[in-house]
């Protein structure tokens, strides 16, 4: 025998992949179509083999979502089988809520919900028949799929044009808002419709569902997973909680677990007390009896009841107790000796809550009651929080309403668990409320802030025009400034080539200076020094850098220079001054000599007295 794996197999070995790495579960789906979606996106990449497709799964995570997309047709749209939806809305919602006060939870569920169409037709339906306040107030629906991208799309609430064909005008204007050349879901109805990923085949179901839609999606499962999955939405609705199936699924009658309202609108109700076995919801398809003989079901039926999960007991006509099943004599302390005495003589009748008169309701209104937020403190125990089903047995079940009643069955669930969770999502959601007024309160800020920078924007906008003008002429300008430096340019080759001569001058001049044996000092106007030559240091002990800048009178030098104050004063008045004195004086080595000091005034180009000029010499 050859190795090699059969095509199914090979086939059934990508499931398993897909399983494995990112945890969908196909192996439910009908084999024939779910192969066709495969082998149509394998020719779409061009891959033949099975194995060399999971191979390519393996080298490109991006073709998961391209495989899901194929397998996952999300064919939806609003108000599909508008006779179906008509139907729901007049005679199933008004008789939800007939039976529900003003203030109690309505609970619904759409299952398969897609890129979010049908929960938002649910919202609708709700809406128009209790008002958007009421709505706001009473409504949560739980919106799940297992396609990421089209919960996503379905969160966003925003469609075109032609995705709204099916709503009708009225509503369109009603619900819907424009938003960018689209239309979005009214926010405030928005914050109603809860998105959230749930594989019906592998995820526990959401509980205590009033209505719960699934719409032309059990179709793409075999018998087996179809029959599974109705087994966890009987669980799911609450005791008169209402299917609502597509046209292509129908009910077959192998056990009691619902009834049908309206069967080619695809409307049933959950069956109460129902004991059979497991109900088979399938396309036409499946659609074939296979019935066989079942012996020994009035004991089956007796273990059933009796391990039931939630504690329960059956009163007959009389109001005698004549069931209660395991849970019930753990919970209230029955026994045997129990079953056969009357109501009124048992606790059950008063504790953990008054049953007589809501027995007597449900027997008078001849409709299962539920009675709620029932707090017991049990002996010795813990305070536990129940809800009571009261549910009237007719002795004709096919007759309905117009059968006598035979007993009432009563069923008590722990809903403590619940309750404490209830308490925290309370507390929770206060807190978020809180988060979301704060949130409200920046979105307006932001909005606030983003008209100012609109209009920032739009000044930034003129600035730039004005720019632009103004770097044209600097370009202009530019060009000028070019023209002006090449003549600076010119101008400064000349300088340079001036400085060039003056220092030339000034080295000449500092080496006339220098030769001189005799002490030179020039003085500018103020008669501050600015020129001293080394005859000049020489004679008075003074360097130039100390002498130059400073005022001569301030000088420390051996000269009596308040004596030659006057003649320097002449010199610095008249251009033409020249005079010569002796005086006594002290030379650096602190002796006492005579020098002969000739005082000349510094003339200017024009000829005006522009300082003086003083030559010291000591004489013999």
């Amino acid at each position: 025998m050859s190795d090699r794996q059969s095509p199914d197999e090979d086939f059934e070995e990508v499931l398993r992949y897909l399983k494995e790495t990112r945890g969908f579960d196909f192996t439910g789906y009908k084999r024939t179509s779910l192969m066709r979606r495969v082998h149509h996106r394998m020719s779409q990449v061009g891959i033949e083999s099975h194995a060399d497709y999971i191979d390519r799964l393996q080298v490109d995570p991006d073709e998961f979502n391209a495989l899901f997309n194929t397998i996952l047709i999300n064919v939806t749209g609003f108000f599909r089988d508008r006779e179906a939806w008509d139907c729901l809305r007049d005679d199933v919602v008004s008789a939800m809520l007939a039976e529900r006060g003003p203030d109690e939870p309505i609970r619904v569920w759409s299952a398969g919900c897609a890129s979010g169409e049908e929960a938002y037709t649910l919202a609708m339906v709700l809406a128009e028949v209790l008002g958007p306040e009421r709505f706001r107030r009473q409504v949560k629906i739980y919106a799940t799929d297992v396609d990421g991208e089209a919960l996503a799309h379905a969160r966003q609430a925003v469609y075109t044009e032609r995705e709204l064909e099916g709503v009708p005008p009225e509503l369109v204007t009603t619900y819907f808002e424009p938003h960018q050349g689209r239309y979005a879901f009214r926010k405030d109805l928005r914050r109603t419709v809860i998105f959230g990923r749930n594989d019906l085949v592998q995820d526990a179901p959401i509980s205590r569902i009033d209505l719960l839609v699934c719409r032309n999606t059990l179709m793409y499962f075999n018998q087996e997973t179809q029959a599974r999955i109705l087994g966890r939405f009987h669980f799911a609705l609450t005791p008169r909680g209402v299917l609502f199936l597509g046209k292509a699924e129908m009910l077959l009658a192998h056990g009691r677990l619902f009834d049908p309202i309206d069967l080619k609108r695809r409307l049933f109700r959950k069956a109460n007390g129902s004991g059979g076995g497991v109900p088979n919801f399938v396309t036409h398809a499946f659609a074939q009896d296979r019935r066989i003989d079942v012996g020994g079901l009035d004991r089956l039926r007796e273990h059933a009841f009796a391990g039931g999960p939630v504690a329960q007991a059956v009163i007959n006509s009389e109001d005698v107790l004549v069931l209660a099943n395991q849970q019930a004599e753990a919970l209230f302390g029955l026994s045997g000796q129990d079953v056969g005495r009357p109501l009124r003589d048992l606790d059950l009748s008063y504790r953990p809550v008054e049953l007589r008169g809501h027995v007597e309701q449900v027997r008078n209104e001849r409709r299962p009651l539920r009675v709620k937020e029932v707090s017991w403190q049990r002996p010795g125990g813990e305070l536990l929080w129940l809800e009571v089903d009261l549910n009237p047995l007719f002795g004709n079940p096919l007759s309905g309403q117009d059968s006598a009643i035979i007993g009432i069955s009563i069923v008590f669930h722990d809903v403590t668990a619940t309750r404490r969770l209830f308490d925290d999502l309370e507390f929770a959601n206060q807190q978020l409320e809180t988060a979301y007024e704060e949130l409200q309160s920046t979105n307006e800020e932001l909005e606030t802030t983003n008209e100012e920078l609109q209009s920032t924007v739009e000044e930034l906008e003129t600035t730039n025009e004005e720019l632009q003008s103004t770097n044209e002429e600097l370009e202009t300008m530019n060009e000028e400034l070019q023209s002006t430096n090449d003549e600076l340019q010119t101008i400064n080759d000349t300088l340079r080539d001036r400085t060039r001569e003056l220092d030339q001058v000034n080295d000449f001049l500092e080496s006339i200076l220098t030769s001189l044996r005799a002490g030179v000092i020039v003085l500018d106007p103020g008669m501050r020094v600015i020129a001293w030559n080394r005859g000049a240091e020489e004679l008075w002990g003074v360097r130039r850098d100390e002498a130059v800048g400073e005022h001569l009178l301030n000088l420390d030098i051996g000269l009596p220079l308040a004596e030659l104050r006057p003649v320097v004063r002449q010199a610095l008045g008249d251009a033409s001054f020249l005079t010569e004195v002796k005086v006594g004086a002290i030379n650096r080595k602190g002796r006492d000599v005579v020098v002969r000091v000739v005082c000349s005034s510094l003339r200017s180009n024009a000829g005006e007295p522009n300082g003086a000029i003083l030559v010291m010499e000591q004489s013999g």
